[in-house]
């Protein structure tokens, strides 16, 4: 009894750390807002299916973004600063790309301490909501993050 009574304590204490990496917003809601979004931006699996666009390609392919560098899509090309922010081993999550969609330029700045830091994303998707929905969204469409 005393061991299943620690275990179930241990698993109380664990659950918010694994329950971090779930989206926190709604992905079905996160389909109407990703509309804005297709203008720029597909979401493209690796066997070549279109999952969410049109034909944006402004803007690099999502399919995949949560846990992946910044800056590193192939074959796409981005500025100079979100590759720098990449070259730091910054990777996507949630709370960063909810910032970063609200004013991309002023993520960049604040993330890489240079005031002169640009992002060729110039749209800005300033209600939270809508931001986290669209990483649900967005999340839903791609495999799971690799673990370290």
């Amino acid at each position: 009894m005393r061991l299943s009574l620690t275990a179930a304590a241990l698993a109380l204490v664990a659950a918010p750390a694994f329950a971090q990496d779930a989206p926190t917003g709604d992905a079905a809601a996160g389909e109407k807002v990703f509309n804005k979004c297709q203008t720029c931006h597909m979401v493209v699996n690796e066997a070549g299916e279109v999952l969410a666009g049109k034909a944006g390609k402004t803007g690099p392919n999502l399919y995949g973004l949560p846990g992946r560098t910044a800056g590193t899509y192939p074959d796409f090309k981005y500025g100079d600063s979100i590759v720098a922010l990449g070259a730091t081993g910054f990777a996507w999550n949630e709370a960063d790309f909810v910032t970063y969609v609200a004013d991309p330029a002023k993520f960049l700045q604040d993330k890489l301490g240079d005031k002169k830091a640009k992002s060729k994303m110039t749209f800005k998707l300033p209600k939270e909501e809508d931001a986290r929905n669209v990483w649900a969204y967005i999340a839903s469409l791609s495999p799971a993050p690799a673990t370290n």
